[in-house]
């Protein structure tokens, strides 16, 4: 898959390099990403010149391109609790060929370890005719990384502990796309979501869940199961729980399952099953 812009790491400030003027065609990044190429009327005359004699048809140009993945800010579950590293960097002493200050220095970092929840979207019509560039957008999501900051030690992990996606025809997500939530015991949880499936509020089968949250409520089915078992033993079920009376209380697991939720216990197994499933039909 072929990229336009790569990050240049040796500048003084934040820089990105452009291999050619944008071409959503023959560049994956540009497709997904946009572009933006500020130019005066006498700038855009002396492009479209340039495009033309590299082949390419100045009329089919643009100067702007809006993001076909539409993204938003990646927001912490948890507070921000004013915790800071001290550090030290040692002088370069001795016969060091070059030093970069006259003593040692001290260096203070804030820091904040958390989970983050961050919201994406695709208009799967955009995305027609460039399928394989889309399936491999959703693998890379499924693994982000190196986006702590302190880039040149810091190992930080972006990919979807818990994910949630809805593949439908309507034009909005229809819930609270920052609606995760961490409980007290570390579980991760989607009340929303989940209590409006159960209760019918969504079509059930445009949803897939996938992750940490699914291994909980696997584990949780589990217990269940488990805790049945031991209150049965080796006894059969009285009559009451075969005839007409009330059956034990399904897990939640169960019930999502039961309703059609496509259920996965890595984020990484659902972006895969999404992309075979994102262009099926009409």
């Amino acid at each position: 898959m072929s990229c336009n812009r790569q990050r240049l790491s040796d500048e003084e400030q934040l820089a990105v390099e452009f291999k050619d003027y944008p071409d959503a065609d023959k560049y994956a990044d540009d497709f997904f990403m946009g572009w933006l190429v500020a130019a005066s009327e006498s700038d855009r005359k002396k492009i479209r010149d340039e495009l033309k004699q590299r082949g390419r048809d100045p009329g089919q140009f643009t100067f702007k391109r809006d993001s076909v993945l539409r993204m938003n800010m990646a927001v912490a579950l948890e507070p921000y609790r004013h915790d800071s590293v001290f550090t030290q960097s040692p002088l370069n002493a001795g016969k060091s060929p070059w030093k970069n200050a006259e003593s040692s220095q001290l260096l203070h970092r804030e820091t904040t370890v958390t989970a983050y929840q961050y919201p994406f979207a695709l208009n799967l019509e955009e995305c027609r005719g460039k399928e394989d560039w889309t399936r491999k957008l959703l693998h890379a999501i499924g693994e982000l990384n190196d986006v702590a900051g302190n880039h040149a030690r810091s190992y930080y992990e972006f990919a979807p502990a818990s994910i949630v996606v809805r593949l439908t025809g309507r034009l909005v997500a229809g819930f609270d796309t920052y609606g995760f939530r961490v409980a007290e015991n570390g579980q991760h949880e989607l009340p929303e979501v989940i209590d409006g499936i159960l209760h019918d509020d969504y079509p059930e089968s445009e949803f897939y869940l996938g992750g940490k949250i699914v291994r909980e409520m696997e584990e949780e089915k589990e217990r269940e199961e488990e805790k049945q078992k031991k209150k049965q033993g080796n006894n059969p079920p009285p009559p009451q729980a075969t005839q007409g009376g009330a059956p034990p209380e399904s897990s939640v697991y169960t019930k999502l399952e039961n309703k059609g939720v496509k259920l996965f216990r890595t984020a990484q197994k659902l972006l895969e099953q999404v992309g075979k499933d994102a262009f099926q039909g009409p």
